[in-house]
């Protein structure tokens, strides 16, 4: 497993990090039971991946609690978050962080985010509840703070642009993928000036894993006017504008292409991935392990793809292709 520092934080982690939400969440998406979904999250530790991603609204924390306490604490990165509404005081942070330690039976988090915060509510978080985080942090109850955006609801990414000039996030959770790539431009060269750790989200999501989907989500900004007629047909005859990244790109899948993107992009440390399948985690790790795409492919890629917002941010869920 390759690792890398999470920004200035003092933390190591693994390149490739277990999400432990999305329409998986470690399987109890599927109806695995809990001691499957333990053996899910134990799989990825087991192949060295050491920073795990949970919530409170995934109800997989108890899970994750369950799973690493066969290990080495010291070695394991945990991160999870709450959502907050505006009107939550300093003492819903405080109930809040509790009840996640207790779920995941720790006496500390590395990482607490605020989780889902779109602009609107962005200066409530940071003004209001995230001195009662830093108070957390203080008493050891917390070792960084972070923040996650709401990437369908803000897919120009507006709370992030003034999140990451100011304290006191440390870690921030982005949507970041090969047809969003907006972060590239807008994010990134921040966080590397100023230090603070990625957690990269929907590197890959149904857009990419659903055929069929696909092609319809690509017609329909075609149809839009937002990209080219001719895309479709240069992608392959069957009018798949991402077929190209296997043909000529020398990826296994269009889904081993896009953990690979994502992966080499200057600023990403975490690449988060969510499955409930033992037999797919080796999958995803050897992905996001492999080496970048060829410069040709992703120089195509930011020419074709760099103009598009907020494409590739479905919501958890069911999708009708």
């Amino acid at each position: 497993m390759d690792s890398r520092p999470l920004g200035t934080t003092g933390l190591t982690v693994s390149v490739a990090g277990l999400g432990c939400g999305g329409n998986s969440r470690l399987g109890l998406g599927r109806g695995a039971s809990f001691d499957e979904c333990v053996g899910v999250a134990r799989a990825a530790i087991d192949l060295g991946v050491n920073f795990l991603d949970t919530a409170e609204v995934y109800g997989t924390e108890e899970i994750v609690g369950a799973a690493v306490k066969a290990y080495d604490r010291d070695r394991l990165v945990i991160s999870t978050k709450a959502l907050f509404k505006t009107e939550d005081t300093a003492e819903t942070v405080t109930q809040k962080v509790e009840a996640s330690l207790k779920r995941l039976r720790l006496d500390h988090v590395d990482i607490f985010h605020f989780h889902a915060v779109g602009p609107a509510a962005y200066e409530h978080h940071r003004d209001v509840l995230a001195p009662a985080l830093l108070r957390l942090k203080e008493q050891g109850k917390v070792r960084h703070v972070g923040l996650t955006e709401t990437g369908p609801r803000d897919p120009e990414q507006a709370m992030l642009a003034r999140a990451v000039e100011e304290a006191p996030w440390e870690v921030i959770m982005l949507a970041y993928s090969l047809v969003n790539q907006g972060a590239r431009t807008r994010v990134f060269p921040v966080t590397v000036r100023r230090g603070i750790g990625t957690l990269l989200m929907f590197v890959v999501r149904n857009i990419f894993s659903n055929d069929a989907y696909r092609r319809a989500v690509f017609a329909k900004l075609v149809e839009d006017g937002r990209l080219e007629a001719s895309v479709l047909s240069q992608g392959s005859a069957d009018g798949d504008p991402l077929a190209f990244l296997v043909a000529e790109g020398g990826a296994e899948s269009i889904t081993d292409a896009a953990y690979r993107y994502a992966r080499h992009e200057k600023g990403a440390d975490v690449i988060l991935f969510g499955t409930g399948n033992r037999a797919h985690v080796k999958a995803n790790i050897e992905s996001i392990l492999r080496p970048p795409l060829p410069a040709p492919v992703i120089e195509r890629l930011h020419r074709t793809f760099g103009h598009l917002t907020g494409v590739g941010l479905d919501l958890p869920g069911p999708v009708k292709a």
